[in-house]
């Protein structure tokens, strides 16, 4: 029942109240330019230099640049470092959600786009050597693969790749995904080591194969 001093429902009009009363007024936190840092610091946080992050937006940016400006959607800098930063130091999505203040599922995005994007250039990147056919390497890897020497060539680069990319020691992601991110690190290893860029010294763990994963 309508209430004849009011020109509004009274229920209506009360909603509106409590609409205005508990309101939260939208914050646009700012992002700073992911590269506004020294040298030291970008290698440190993204494993690459400068001009290597620079490369890979280059490579990456037709293949992950948002088409909108809506809702102030990140930019390919801001995307490609925001999973690089989890590519390094394997940490949760919300603790870098948090230094880019960004949201958890903003940062999921962001580093599920990029590890699709990287996994196009495996062909690039990761090769057998272009002088040989494919079945004459695979025979001969085949012929040397019960060799100690083989195993600890097989052994130091995992140990590198996990060195450079720290979240291969524990990712906490569902198998399919732990693999387009497995390629993703492959590839960068690789840009990496043609482009010259400094192997990070990083201290030496155990295996990180006797805790169980937990997967999302």
């Amino acid at each position: 029942m309508s209430c004849p001093f009011l020109r509004e429902q009274p229920v209506a009009e009360g909603a509106r109240i409590i609409r205005r009363a508990f309101r939260i007024n939208r914050v646009l936190r700012h992002r700073q330019d992911p590269l506004a840092q020294r040298d030291s610091v970008l290698f440190e946080r993204y494993r690459f230099s400068r001009e290597g992050v620079i490369y890979i937006i280059n490579l990456l940016e037709p293949h992950i640049k948002s088409s909108t400006r809506r809702s102030r959607a990140l930019t390919t800098a801001q995307t490609v470092c925001i999973a690089l930063r989890f590519f390094a130091s394997g940490t949760f999505l919300y603790t870098i959600g948090d230094a880019e203040n960004l949201a958890k599922s903003a940062v999921c995005r962001a580093i599920r786009k990029v590890y699709l994007a990287l996994k196009q250039f495996l062909g690039v990147f990761v090769v057998f050597p272009s002088h040989l056919r494919p079945q004459v390497v695979k025979q001969s890897y085949f012929a040397i693969a019960g060799t100690a020497r083989t195993r600890a060539r097989i052994e130091m680069t995992f140990g590198q790749l996990k060195g450079r990319f720290q979240c291969l020691k524990s990712l906490r992601v569902a198998p399919d995904r732990a693999c387009g991110i497995i390629v993703a690190c492959a590839v960068l290893h690789n840009i990496a080591t043609i482009r010259k860029e400094r192997t990070p010294v990083v201290e030496v763990q155990p295996d990180d194969d006797l805790q169980p994963q937990l997967y999302f």
